[in-house]
């Protein structure tokens, strides 16, 4: 039993080297770190910003003190560790991480932990599932590990908000590891049936250490505006009566360039900070820019999300409603964390359900998809990612997800050699349908919840804490149900107006595609040379969105004919803001079975605006379903490929390539290849529309 006294001076000795002269410990730090220290295991809960990183270094540097060997931190978020990893190298903690950003690093890693040189392992869940570190790095600490430590542990939970299927690994490792090697769970996002879920996993005689939530320097409060140029005007108006720096929350990848192309008009300086694959965004430098101060709003996605620490952000804004009260307690938790007031509006509108509607249905592959991967495993002895997608017809994510699920699940194995494949196991496998059902009706509950909080009429922070199952909840004096007064909930018509023009003036880019799918043109090489690729595209709005996206919703659905000034819009876009180079000749337009007339009635009518002319140039030669029933690229590719052919001779110069809306893009570039290798000059494609993914979520 480690001296309770002498181990207590130690560590405050240490925390004020941390954290700096006459700093103490918050209510509970101590009695955790003690905990561990000797030898039990405990979950702690306590709200965001209480300082859970505090308690597992300064536990690993009295442990190693002892000489007990190093602690293995398990961790979502290795991204946003590095002002914590900074102040534990204050007091002598050699702290590395193994992640696939730093792979130049392992074998120096592998060195320091060879010779006791590491004293805190951070890893991804996502690791555990590595052959080099289950084979090379784990059977080296694995009888050496002082601390076990799972961060985030709520992801353990299949109650969980941001339940990991990588994290349902870390069980198997506890279970080999000695019964006196303490175990630390840290969140600060679990109510009561959480905590019983992770309490089961973690194993027994587990020790929880429960804090309050509330956070004394929000001010809350829920405003409703249904469209989003409402909401666009009430950012305009409202964000400069804030102070400081701060967050606004968006659902979607689309959503955070939107809203801070609309704040930079306004002058209001503004960074999109998402995980979009097609960006080149430096993340870590708009962190440590909005870290010093350097940005005053990041417009974020949940890439954004656990485990960033920036102690004075004043306001936390959300574009849209989260899915539950959960997320939104993380996400609003962010600000005032060392700052006497700060400030967490909810901001909410008509297109909030659909979003998270589509998360929740997209949150499980299907039975039948699983079955299928299965299949078609058991039928090739390996196959990789693209050959499984060449054969099911089923996006890259839930290819991934299911994959990572049936792995998990050991009905599926993974060989890494020149490339990753997959073999199906002996293993039987049968859906558990009723724990997906039970987990799929637990977050349709969850967004039912967040419909209570928006229109609740008493203390918004008290509600938040019921919800969470804090054991004291009150209200908190200062929302803005308390206090009976916040912020306005009605804008400026101009405004409005104003950014119902922005909306409709947006300027969205595609890329051409510069690579065939493996198996579509089996005696030529996968690049698609660059003199019958597409030029840059663009579309005049997101489908179904503000702006003229209900328009063309309307015009292909109800009317089966686009506006006058649908058509109006889209010349004067190609005319005043795009301006190709070189210049657009002719027009041309994508033709269709299904809807034979509206699309070449469109292009025609541009034409006509444009003074170009306008000529058939392609026809439909074989029908094929609906492109949007195709998720990933190679089927829609194949589903393309050899159903539209050149039907007149062509004109030589430049083709403004009319379609209405884009989805896989794989239509344009079939058609362009077509009137490239027949005599036409570049190929600019427009739609109308590009379809809006909805899970472009981070």
């Amino acid at each position: 039993m480690t001296n309770p006294q002498k181990a207590k001076a130690e560590a405050e000795a240490y925390l004020e080297i941390m954290l700096g002269p006459g700093s103490r410990f918050r209510d509970g730090q101590w009695e955790a770190i003690e905990s561990v220290i000797n030898r039990k295991r405990l979950l702690v809960v306590q709200r965001t910003g209480w300082g859970k990183s505090i308690v597992y270094f300064l536990a690993t540097k009295l442990l190693r003190d002892q000489n007990a060997g190093p602690t293995l931190l398990i961790s979502p978020l290795l991204s946003l560790m590095r002002n914590q990893i900074s102040m534990a190298e204050r007091i002598g903690i050699r702290a590395h991480t193994i992640h696939s950003a730093n792979q130049d690093e392992w074998e120096q890693v592998e060195d320091a932990l060879s010779c006791n040189q590491c004293d805190f392992l951070l890893i991804s869940p996502e690791r555990l599932n590595n052959i080099h570190f289950l084979q090379h790095v784990l059977p080296k600490i694995s009888s050496q590990i002082g601390m076990f430590v799972v961060d985030e542990a709520h992801c353990i939970s299949d109650w969980g908000h941001d339940f990991r299927p990588d994290y349902r690994r870390i069980t198997r490792i506890l279970k080999l590891l000695p019964a006196n090697i303490p175990v630390l769970g840290t969140t600060a996002t679990a109510n009561n049936r959480v905590v019983k879920d992770v309490t089961a996993q973690l194993g027994p005689n587990l020790f929880v250490s429960r804090g309050p939530l509330a956070r004394e320097s929000l001010r809350l409060q829920a405003i409703r505006l249904e469209s989003q140029s409402q909401r666009l005007a009430w950012l305009a108006e409202n964000l400069p009566k804030f102070t400081g720096s701060g967050v606004i929350y968006c659902s979607t990848v689309s959503d955070t360039e939107l809203v801070a192309a609309w704040l930079n008009q306004k002058g209001i300086p503004a960074e999109a900070y998402h995980a979009g694959s097609d960006t080149l965004m430096d993340r870590p430098g708009l962190e440590q820019a909005f870290l010093d101060n350097q940005i005053k709003t990041l417009v974020a996605t949940v890439a954004l999300g656990m485990g960033f620490d920036k102690p004075d952000i004043g306001y936390v804004v959300h574009y849209q409603r989260p899915g539950s009260v959960v997320a939104y307690y993380q996400q609003v938790g962010r600000a005032g964390r060392a700052i006497d007031k700060a400030y967490g509006i909810l901001l909410s509108g008509e297109e909030d359900d659909e979003i998270q509607n589509y998360f929740i249905e997209s949150a499980f592959p299907s039975a039948t998809t699983m079955q299928e991967i299965l299949t078609e495993l058991e039928q090739s002895e390996n196959l990789g990612l693209n050959e499984l997608l060449a054969r099911v017809n089923i996006s890259r994510a839930v290819a991934e997800k299911a994959l990572k699920l049936l792995e998990v699940d050991g009905a599926i194995g993974i060989t890494f050699d020149k490339k990753t494949v997959y073999f199906r196991t002996p293993n039987p496998w049968q859906p558990d349908i009723e724990r997906v059902n039970r987990i799929l009706n637990l977050r349709r509950e969850e967004l039912a919840q967040m419909h209570e909080y928006v229109n609740h009429s008493g203390c918004l922070m008290e509600f938040l804490l019921k919800a969470l199952d804090d054991p004291n909840p009150q209200p908190c004096g200062r929302c803005a149900k308390c206090k009976g007064k916040g912020l306005p909930d009605k804008v400026s018509a101009t405004l409005v107006i104003e950014a119902e023009a922005f909306l409709k003036a947006a300027k969205i880019t595609f890329r051409p595609r510069k690579h065939w799918p493996t198996g579509l043109f089996p005696d030529q090489k996968l690049s698609i040379p660059s003199a019958v690729q597409n030029a840059e595209g663009h579309s005049l709005c997101y489908y179904g969105d503000a702006g003229w996206g209900r328009q063309v919703r309307a015009g292909k659905y109800e009317d089966n004919r686009f506006s006058d000034d649908l058509a109006s819009a889209a010349a004067r876009f190609v005319r005043e803001r795009w301006k190709p180079m070189p210049p657009i000749e002719w027009v041309t337009a994508i033709p269709s079975r299904r809807h034979p007339t509206l699309v070449p009635d469109l292009a025609e009518r541009i034409a006509k605006q444009l003074n170009l002319p306008y000529q058939i140039a392609l026809e439909r030669v074989k029908d094929a379903p609906e492109q949007k029933t195709m998720q990933n690229s190679t089927m829609q590719a194949r589903n393309v490929f050899g159903t539209m052919a050149i039907k007149n001779q062509i004109p030589s110069g430049a083709v403004l390539l009319v379609d209405d809306i884009l989805d896989s893009g794989w239509t344009l570039t079939m058609a362009g290849y077509l009137l490239r290798t027949h005599g036409s000059g570049m190929v600019y494609p427009f739609t109308l529309a590009l379809a809006k993914a909805r899970n472009s979520s981070s």
